[in-house]
Formats: structure tokens, sequence, C-alpha cells
């Protein structure tokens, strides 16, 4: 049995440091998520070859289960991979830090998905992703039995996308609705906002219990400069938002209020991932009971640490444990 049951991409990162001018080079555009072709992103792999590189498996979602499961909460993630070396790859990495996998992940004839995640010397992050036989994620490869067993879905908003991943993700919403377990979702790019919103409606429902996004994503979800009208608007969607600021913390607003918690002072080197580790320590210390002020504060513990590494996830599961331990 799972406590926390993950849907979202199976993507491959690859992790390359480089400077402004690649990206104005190659028509970038920094700090954001943009979905490519193949082409595209062969391209890119062939600019990026000589460069050193590090691979990880990843993709939002798998990266917050990821951290769920490290944190102390048994976690699964459904996705859907070509039966390719990439595909291994990925499984053989997730699986081993303890995450279950579905049995039918990897399908033939498809290629996986892959991120190029390319850091600049500002450690911004700028992801070029192909999703390859991802987008193709459906209701197939849900297995009912372990959803109806968890107290917890969460679900990246990138599933917005892929018509087949926002029907899956409707799906198991319903599934945990009808069974009382908890419904997390997060907004994950202000272009999934921008192009694909009336997939993350169909998503969110009539609300859910948990919804994560940042800044300039809640400003763009409500079509405005201003936060406080971006919270109120939120509000109307969550039981708990969680908005994160950056250096500045972030803020949690639930039934007990709207409570600011203070960012950790850092120097960053990667961002990578922080957002995803925040919402993995997030639901990891409310599901242990922490309150959503006190659990957004180990959440921006948790992301501090993470961008003065590079990638999207510590080391080892015990550097979690570790970060878990010392938090006060």
């Amino acid at each position: 049995m799972y406590e926390v049951f993950g849907l979202g991409n199976a993507l491959v990162d690859t992790e390359v440091n480089i400077d402004d001018g690649f990206l104005a080079t190659h028509g970038i555009a920094k700090s954001h998520m943009t979905l490519i072709e193949a082409d595209v992103m062969q391209t890119l792999i062939q600019a990026v070859a000589e460069l050193p590189q590090k691979r990880a498996s990843g993709g939002s979602a798998a990266n917050t289960i990821f951290a769920i499961n490290a944190f102390g909460n048994r976690a699964c993630y459904t996705c859907k991979l070509g039966d390719d070396q990439t595909g291994d790859f990925f499984v053989s990495d997730i699986s081993a830090s303890g995450v279950g996998v579905n049995d039918n992940a990897q399908s033939p004839g498809g290629t996986s998905g892959q991120c190029l995640v390319l850091i600049t010397d500002d450690a911004e992050r700028s992801m070029m992703t192909h999703l390859g036989i991802s987008v193709e994620l459906g209701q197939l490869e849900v297995n009912d039995e372990v959803l109806g067993q968890a107290k917890q879905f969460y679900v990246e908003g990138y599933m917005a996308a892929s018509p087949s991943a926002t029907a899956a993700s409707v799906y198991c919403r319903e599934v945990c609705e009808a069974n009382k377990a908890k419904v997390a979702v997060s907004l994950s790019d202000v272009s999934m906002i921008q192009f694909c919103r009336d997939g993350l409606v169909e998503m969110l429902g009539n609300g859910i219990d948990q919804l994560f996004c940042n800044e300039e994503e809640a400003l763009a979800w409500a079509g405005t400069d201003r936060l406080d009208i971006a919270l109120q608007e939120l509000k109307d969607i969550a039981c708990e938002v969680y908005v994160t600021l950056g250096a500045k913390g972030s803020i949690a607003m639930s039934r007990d209020g709207t409570h600011d918690a203070p960012g950790v002072v850092v120097k960053p080197v990667d961002t990578t991932g922080a957002g995803d580790i925040y919402a993995g320590a997030c639901l990891a210390a409310r599901a242990q009971g922490a309150s959503a002020l006190d659990a957004a504060r180990f959440a921006n513990h948790c992301a501090a640490e993470l961008i003065t590494h590079y990638g999207a996830r510590l080391q080892t599961i015990s550097d979690y444990q570790q970060l878990r331990a010392q938090f006060r």
C-alpha cells in the first residue's frame, strides 16, 4: 500500500551549464519550460555534446514524489516511457530510491521523454522538454487498486498539455474524491496557464485540497499584477494554497489564515527542482501532522538547501532525512 499516488511525465533530465549567449543563439526563453519536438531536442543535444553533463530520472511530479518518499511517506509514481535505454534508466534510477513505478510504464514503439536543463551563471534554469511517449500517458496506465488505497493524490500541471493525461488526472481526482483521499495539484509553469488553461480547469474540478504555485504563476492565473488579488482567487480553488516567493520564502493559506513563511538566506547555484522539493516537503510534513505554516517553513528549508547544489534532487535518501532532522 502506498500513501501517496503520483501522476506525471517521466523524463530523463540532462543538466548542462551554459551562458546567456547560448540561450539567445537558440531562441530559448530563459527561466521557463518550453515543449519542443524531437528534431529540436536532437539539435540542442548536439550543441551541448562537448560540455559536462549530469543525468537523472526526473519530471516535476517525479521529483516531488521522490522527496515525499524520502521524507518517510511511501509513494508510487504512474508514468509512461518507451521500451528503450532512456526508459530503462528512468525506471532503474527512481526505483532504487524505493518509489514504486507502474508495471506497464514502458511501452514498445515509443521514445522516452527527455528534458534538457540549461543552467546559467545566475543559477536560473531553462528547460527544453521533449515529452516523447509520455504525452500518451492515460487512464490505462493507472492501477485502480493502488490508487484506491492511497491517502493522497499528487499531479503536476504539465498533464494539462495532453488530452489523455488530463483525462487520467481527472479520473484519479474523482476516484480520490470518492474515497475521501486528498488531492494536490501544482500549476507547474506559466506556459501551462497561458496555453493549457482549459486542461488545468478540468484537473482542478470543483476544488482540491492543496494547490502549489509560484508568484508568477499565481499572478498569471488571476490575470493581475497584485498578489493579494491572486491569493483571493486561488483561495476559491483549494482548501490550502502554497505560493513560493523565491528568496522571500512562501505564503501558506489555509483555514487557519494566511501566513508568511520566511525564506532561508543561501547562495544559490542551481534552482532546478526547488518548487518540486517544496511541494514534496510540504505534503510530507502535512501528512505527518505539521500545520500549514510549519509545513511551508520546512518546505522553504528544504528548497533552500537544494538550490545550493546542482541537480533537481539531493544526492541520497539520507540527505533528505538529515534535512528533516535538522529542521527546527
